[in-house]
């Protein structure tokens, strides 16, 4: 069927032996038995559903984590002092605040430093590293980068001073020459985890540290971040991901976390932390800092038990990410959606030179979510061109940028599988997106775009009994989305625009149930005229979710697509 943003739905299809024995096996639902075969669910995530497994670090006998446990014990005891180098991102930021906290618990000598974004560039440099031995470190952790800055490591080399790399993008040969690289992408026993951000990572080798050298550091309690950074940087929340996402959401008491206690009351929340909650609320007020020139505020705020500062930060963080909605607003108005659209092309690029730097990651993933294809936003930076990308799931837009690197495409670059950034000249322009859009015909799979919905469901199953057996396979995220239904014979009640880009609406059934939907960033969509205008019923394809609004849980509809 062809909905009326023109995309053709079908329902997803799984062999019906293995659903049977999975019903049979576990007494789940068929619906969630379904959602568990098309999702490949191995047998421990299974036996997850109703267990609680303990989180194990299975790096333990990991050489690179064994090798760098061996470096840092033998700086602390001698105290020498380590600088900490994290990127600009969530991510960065929470590996870096890790960290932080460890070494301030030890009472060891350390410095931090955050890059700007626009001034610094991303990753390490040599002009850099100049300014930071001037404090005289012995050490420098690398955490969120690195994996590509081979000249800034020889620099470090050249002077005498030990390097660390803590990263998950991807890495190109030869490795720079660090004294120890963690990284699952450089195969080295552990590939299978290349799945995990780089807080992941720090944190199971703070775990490894603070174990061998004794010390009292309630390392748990700092999961929260781990979580936080996985959901912002777009990791998959399958297997460990999914793991720790279950023992934060169920254990996390934010009224024993200065910073986010803060950050939620300053926004009037109330509700228990969910994955919506650190995707969409806690962490873009932390990237703003990062996109508008306060590089190192987010790392300050989740690193200090000053509450003084704890406010400050929060308050200038939200200030930030209300000036960034306000810029993002104004550069998508301008965006010809139309005319991307009708290029037809399989990677969005989209080139204006005049688009604020700090914020071409955050129209890419719009653009992304818009047109559901890999998306790269453009603009000029000081007489080069600097590019952000944001793909959709099971794409590597990380590998592509190290192919376009390797055929001298652009000037420098790294990334993971959903996001990567790089520069590049703008001769190349022209032969860089003709390069990545004929990689995705090569390498990616897809079926003439046709999208997969779960299941057609009653609209009696809009209950909270359904959404209690869905959750049983949660928390869902990016690797396990909500689950999309078809509902059918609905009809539009009371529909308007929120926050000049979302449609609120009452969707009522022919059976006269009605629930609250929503339909986000489509008031300029095929989507929002039909839910603005259309009087006649149609189907509806969405994803039962709840919101916590007034202090109170209701179920809403989240509407993805319409059909007539």
């Amino acid at each position: 069927m062809i909905s009326v943003s023109g995309r053709e739905w079908k329902e997803e299809k799984v062999n019906k032996r293995i659903l049977e024995k999975i019903e049979q096996e576990y007494n789940f639902s068929k619906i969630v038995s379904k959602l568990i075969v098309s999702r490949n669910f191995d047998k421990e995530e299974i036996y997850s559903i109703n267990n609680n497994l303990k989180l194990s670090n299975f790096f333990q006998n990991n050489s690179d984590f064994i090798d760098s446990v061996k470096i840092v014990e033998k700086l602390i005891k001698h105290k020498e002092k380590i600088c900490i180098f994290g990127d600009y991102d969530v991510d960065g930021s929470a590996s870096t605040s890790l960290l932080v906290n460890f070494f301030q618990s030890i009472s060891h000598p350390f410095f931090y430093y955050i890059p700007d974004r626009v001034k610094d560039g991303y990753g390490a440099s040599v002009k850099i590293f100049k300014k930071i031995i001037l404090k005289k470190p012995k050490l420098v952790i690398m955490v969120d980068c690195g994996s590509t800055n081979n000249e800034a490591i020889n620099y470090l080399n050249q002077n005498n001073i030990k390097s660390l790399i803590i990263d998950h993008h991807e890495i190109n040969k030869p490795y720079p020459k660090a004294d120890v690289i963690i990284n699952p992408k450089k195969n080295n026993g552990y590939l299978e985890y290349d799945y995990l951000c780089a807080t992941t990572l720090t944190y199971f080798f703070l775990e490894m540290l603070n174990k061998k050298m004794k010390c009292k550091m309630d390392l748990k309690k700092y999961l929260i971040n781990v979580l936080l950074a996985t959901v912002c940087d777009v990791m998959p929340l399958r297997k460990l991901n999914r793991l720790i996402a279950k023992k934060v959401i169920n254990e996390f008491k934010i009224n024993e976390n200065k910073a986010f206690k803060e950050l939620y009351e300053l926004n009037n929340r109330k509700n228990k932390i969910s994955i919506n909650d650190l995707g969409y609320l806690i962490g873009p007020i932390l990237n703003a800092g990062g996109r508008l020139g306060k590089s190192n505020y987010a790392t300050e705020l989740l690193s200090s038990e000053n509450q003084n500062l704890i406010n400050k930060r929060s308050l200038e963080l939200i200030n930030l990410n209300n000036k960034r909605k306000k810029i993002e607003n104004i550069t998508l108005k301008n965006i010809d959606l139309d005319m991307l659209k009708n290029q037809n092309d399989n990677i969005i690029v989209y080139y204006n030179p005049n688009i604020n730097e700090g914020l071409i990651g955050i129209i890419a993933s719009r653009l992304k979510d818009y047109f559901n294809k890999p998306s790269i936003v453009i603009t000029n930076s000081n007489d080069i061109l600097k590019g952000s990308a944001r793909s959709i799931y099971k794409y590597n837009l990380g590998r592509v940028i190290k192919l376009s690197l390797d055929r001298n495409l652009i000037i420098n670059g790294g990334g993971h599988n959903m996001a990567a950034g790089f520069s590049l000249k703008k001769e190349n322009l022209s032969n860089f997106k003709s390069f990545v859009n004929k990689d995705f015909l090569k390498n990616y799979i897809f079926s003439n775009n046709v999208y997969m919905y779960d299941f057609e469901a009653s609209s009696s199953a809009l209950n909270k009994e359904f959404y209690k057996d869905l959750q049983q396979i949660g928390p869902f995220g990016t690797g396990n989305p909500l689950p999309t239904f078809l509902f059918k014979d609905f009809k539009i009640l009371k529909s308007s625009i929120l926050n000049e880009k979302h449609v609120s609406c009452i969707l009522k059934s022919n059976k006269g149930i009605a629930i609250n939907s929503i339909a986000f960033n489509s008031s300029n969509s095929e989507i929002g005229k039909y839910l603005l205008n259309y009087k006649k019923n149609l189907n509806v394809l969405g994803q039962i979710s709840e919101n916590f609004w007034n202090n109170k849980k209701t179920l809403q509809l989240i509407i993805k697509d319409l059909v007539l």
